[in-house]
């Protein structure tokens, strides 16, 4: 079962309904990783990992140690669409990956970008 997403006005088609997004934290600089999944019209967060803590990236509840990646389940309601801040100050960007392939996004300061699920 393939998903959709919308990345601002551009579609993307996905290789299924999941995917995760990358980026290094802009204070910590180290990696963030989380898996969503397109359900019912919205996005369900279903794992968080971050390399490292401190600076507002703490791990999660019931995080655990798993080849250096700090991983978790989060507690999070489904959600309509993310909004993704793209300040330019990661010195780094923005990867949304489906498993086949990813796309980096966010590359330098803009306007937040919208991901939602194709309606």
């Amino acid at each position: 079962m393939s998903g959709c997403l919308m990345v601002g006005a551009t579609m993307l088609m996905l290789g299924g309904a999941g995917f995760q997004l990358e980026w290094t934290h802009s204070v910590e600089r180290s990696g963030w990783r989380e898996d969503w999944r397109i359900q019912g019209g919205k996005l369900h967060l279903t794992r968080a990992a971050v390399r490292g803590s401190g600076a507002g990236m703490e791990p999660g509840a019931g995080a655990q140690l798993q080849n250096g990646w700090w991983v978790w389940s989060p507690d999070l309601p489904p959600q309509p669409a993310l909004l993704l801040a793209a300040s330019g100050a990661t010195g780094g960007d923005w990867r949304l990956c489906d498993g086949n392939r990813c796309q980096v996004i966010g590359t330098s300061a803009s306007d937040p970008i919208d991901i939602r699920p194709c309606p």
